[in-house]
């Protein structure tokens, strides 16, 4: 089953109707089923999304990418390090 994604805009969104309905006496389970979300996903978002502005978590989820890339830059190039070493020593 492929998974959906969720912008963060919409995470933020959903997290507040969710919140609002609580608010209003709702249980956790009935507030998240209205959304049409799992409780674990609330509870994962609310951990990462909480207290986020639309603009914040759109900006977080383009830094978490940019780092993602970066390291698999550093990783080639420690690679490409290794081999040029180990042919300069001898030892291919």
């Amino acid at each position: 089953m492929a998974k959906s994604r969720t912008k963060p805009e919409q995470i933020v969104t959903l997290l507040r109707q969710i919140e609002v309905a609580i608010a209003n006496g709702k249980s956790t389970a009935q507030a998240c089923k209205e959304a049409a979300v799992t409780e674990q996903t609330y509870y994962r978002w609310r951990k990462e999304y909480r207290g986020l502005k639309l603009d914040q978590a759109r900006r977080l989820k383009e830094l978490e990418k940019e780092n993602a890339r970066l390291k698999r830059v550093v990783a080639d190039l420690a690679l490409e390090k290794q081999v040029l070493r180990d042919v300069a020593q001898g030892n291919f």
